[in-house]
C-alpha cells in the first residue's frame, strides 16, 4: 500500500492513521479486535468511510471490549443497525459480534489474541488467510492482509523511504524478523 505513503501525510483523516498507527506492533486485545473490525468494515468501501465513522463506532460497540460485544444479544443488533454513525451491514455486523465470542474462546484457549497471533508467526499471506478463515469468520483475504500489515506481522504498509518507515526500524516489528524473502515464497 505505498500509495498510501503519498496521500495520507497531511490529511485529516489519513494522516494520524499513517504516521501513529499503519504497521505498528500491538498487543492489547482491546486495540487488536478493534482493528479486525475496522478491516471488516472496509470490506467493500473506502477506508475513508470507516475512518471518518471510527469514533461513532468505538462508542457503538463499547470500545470493542470484547467480552461486552461477545454479550451482545438481538436488541444490541438491533440498535446498531439503527445507528446512522456506523456502517450498518447485518452481515458484518452479526461477523464483529461471533468473532467477539471466538476471541474470547481464543483467549482461554491460547492466551489472548496477540499470543495467538504470535505462535503463528511467521506464516505467508495465504497460510494467515486459511489459518484466520478456519478460526473467525467474514475473513477474506483482503481483509486479513490490511489487518496484518496494520499490525506489522505482514510487509508492506509503508515504502522504505517514507519517514514513518524510518520510525518503525526502531521497533521489534514481527515481519522484519524474517524479512521480506519469506514472504515471497
Amino acid at each position: 500500500m505505498s500509495w498510501y505513503c503519498d496521500v495520507a501525510p497531511g490529511h485529516p483523516f489519513h494522516g494520524p492513521y499513517h504516521d501513529q498507527e499503519y504497521g505498528f506492533p500491538l498487543a492489547d486485545e482491546r486495540a487488536l479486535f478493534e482493528r479486525l473490525c475496522l478491516e471488516i468494515f472496509q470490506a467493500g468501501l473506502s477506508w475513508l468511510i470507516v475512518l471518518k465513522k471510527r469514533p461513532t463506532m468505538l462508542a457503538a460497540f463499547d470500545g470493542f471490549e470484547v467480552d461486552k460485544v461477545a454479550a451482545y444479544g438481538e436488541a444490541d443488533m438491533l440498535r446498531l443497525l439503527g445507528d446512522a454513525g456506523i456502517i450498518r451491514n447485518r452481515r458484518k455486523l452479526e461477523a464483529i459480534v461471533e468473532n467477539a465470542r471466538r476471541l474470547r474462546a481464543l483467549r482461554d484457549r491460547e492466551g489472548g489474541f496477540a499470543a495467538w497471533i504470535g505462535r503463528h508467526h511467521p506464516l505467508t499471506k495465504d497460510g494467515w488467510v486459511k489459518l484466520f478463515k478456519a478460526n473467525f469468520v467474514f475473513m477474506g483475504g483482503e481483509v486479513v492482509n490490511e489487518f496484518l500489515m496494520s499490525i506489522g506481522y505482514l510487509p508492506g504498509s509503508h515504502r522504505e523511504d517514507c519517514p514513518v518507515c524510518l520510525r518503525l526500524n526502531d521497533l521489534d516489528i514481527p515481519w522484519k524478523r524474517v524479512g521480506t524473502e519469506f514472504y515471497s515464497k
